[in-house]
């Protein structure tokens, strides 16, 4: 006798059975953003047999993340290996069924669309930590009519939305506009407690799945929000904004702005993300050649990294500098938007 195949204890399940499973076999989702969730919730849908994993991050991997980032090892710490490329890697080990792409680029309005047209997903998630790129993500699956599941994880306490476009709020029904910078606290300022993630993934995954099963009527709609340290939990569905700007007027803000070079400072202190007004492919090994001159770098086939010999951070380290093969760099041990634009326009180019 065989013994039973790796997804025989999921096919028991009501509503999933072998049917389920070829369903399965044959979706895809979007995973934007590799940090906590992200990590979490990918490793669910490998698992669990999706065909397809889109992955996109614009950031590598970092000690720091080890603590909750759970497809990440010592290794990937080690060579700044970006969290797309580690991520792909250690699922392509768990489930080698499943079909993993990954994506080292920022998910931004010059590229958005053209993920979406490129890799045709049926579910998207919000493994991002702004509310900049959730309310992208939000226009970019209104517009294309994708559902999407919204979450994050700050302390010990979380959220999650699932969002059918055209049947239930869309993000921006329920938060109109994003809170003002500096007003809410972040992974760095206030923690990340790591089972608050799991509940949380687990949230996340479980709509994302009864999506693609095609099992409506057991999704549940809610605004999960609850405080693991409080013991808080609450659930509510909100309603849908009859004058929301994206759903109903179908207004794309984030979606159809115009990328005149971002900068935005990630979530950690002391570091800059600078993102070109337009998509392009960077020449790493020529890059890597000039920065010699003027620093310690190292060079692989997603990046180049090291630190500037005559550049100093606010606390009188070296400033770190990480250029990206589209063009984005991350300048560590600057908050100042302006000095980090100063200097990958004095070190990479304008």
């Amino acid at each position: 006798m065989s013994s039973p195949g790796r997804y025989h204890r999921q096919e028991l399940l009501p509503g999933v059975g072998a049917e389920g499973q070829r369903r399965l076999r044959q979706q895809c989702a979007l995973i934007v953003g590799c940090g906590a969730l992200g990590c979490a919730s990918a490793d669910l849908l490998c698992r669990a047999g999706v065909g397809r994993l889109v992955i996109i991050d614009r950031d590598v991997v970092e000690w720091t993340n080890l603590q909750r980032q759970t497809l990440f090892d010592q290794r990937d710490a080690r060579d700044a290996t970006p969290k797309a490329v580690a991520a792909r890697r250690r699922l392509n080990d768990v489930n080698s069924d499943v079909q993993v792409h990954a994506l080292v680029a920022d998910f931004a309005p010059r590229c958005a669309t053209r993920i979406i047209a490129e890799h045709r997903p049926d579910i998207i998630l919000d493994g991002t930590d702004n509310f900049e790129t959730r309310f992208l993500i939000n226009d970019a699956a209104v517009r294309h009519g994708i559902p999407f599941v919204y979450a994050g994880v700050v302390g010990a306490g979380g959220m999650a939305l699932l969002v059918i476009p055209g049947q239930t709020a869309c993000l921006r029904c329920v938060f109109a506009e994003p809170p003002p910078p500096g007003s809410q606290p972040t992974c760095d300022t206030a923690g990340v407690f790591g089972p608050a993630v799991s509940i949380v993934a687990g949230y996340q995954a479980g709509e994302a799945m009864k999506i693609l099963l095609g099992l409506h009527d057991r999704l549940l709609r809610s605004l999960l929000s609850f405080d693991l340290w409080q013991g808080r939990r609450t659930r509510l569905e909100p309603p849908r904004d009859p004058d929301c700007r994206c759903c109903v007027h179908r207004r794309f803000d984030y979606l159809d702005a115009a990328d005149a070079g971002a900068v935005a400072s990630l979530c950690g202190q002391g570091a800059v993300q600078i993102t070109p007004p337009q998509e392009m492919t960077m020449e790493l090994e020529r890059l890597h050649e000039r920065l010699t001159g003027v620093g310690s770098f190292r060079l692989t086939e997603f990046l180049v990294s090291g630190t500037l010999g005559e550049e100093r951070g606010e606390r009188g380290e070296p400033v770190g500098l990480t250029v990206f093969a589209d063009g984005r760099a991350v300048v560590r041990g600057v908050r100042s938007p302006e000095r980090a634009r100063a200097i990958y326009a004095r070190y990479v180019g304008t």
